[in-house]
């Protein structure tokens, strides 16, 4: 059974930083992609960063220039550095997978950022 399990949240400061991992179990395959969501207005979720097997990558406007995401393909993990959090980045932040169209789901790391 594949798992994705993340880590790294927590209470920070504004203009703070917070890296987040989210470590893959179970998976006898590497992910196509991966990315971190958190909610948004209407039951929503927004992909606040994405990363592909080969290296591309793509980021919500919001968190341009503050977060970049990476990979350690070996490892089948994603991080997150979030740097110059502000309090709208208040959220769970939630962990992805995509293989062959298929999409796995971590539970969830809360940052809260605040004074």
């Amino acid at each position: 059974q594949v798992q994705l399990v993340e880590s790294g949240g927590g209470l920070v400061q504004p203009g703070g930083s917070l890296r987040l991992s989210c470590a893959a179990s179970g998976a006898n395959f590497k992910f196509d992609g991966m990315g971190w969501y958190r909610p948004a207005p209407g039951n929503q979720r927004e992909r606040v960063a994405y990363i592909e097997l080969g290296g591309y990558t793509d980021y919500a406007e919001s968190v341009k220039g503050r977060f970049t995401i990476s990979r350690d393909n070996a490892e089948n993990t994603v991080y997150l550095q979030m740097n110059s959090l502000k309090p709208e980045d208040t959220a769970v932040y939630v962990c992805n997978g995509v293989s062959k169209y298929i999409h796995y789901w971590g539970q969830g790391t809360p940052v809260t950022v605040s004074s």
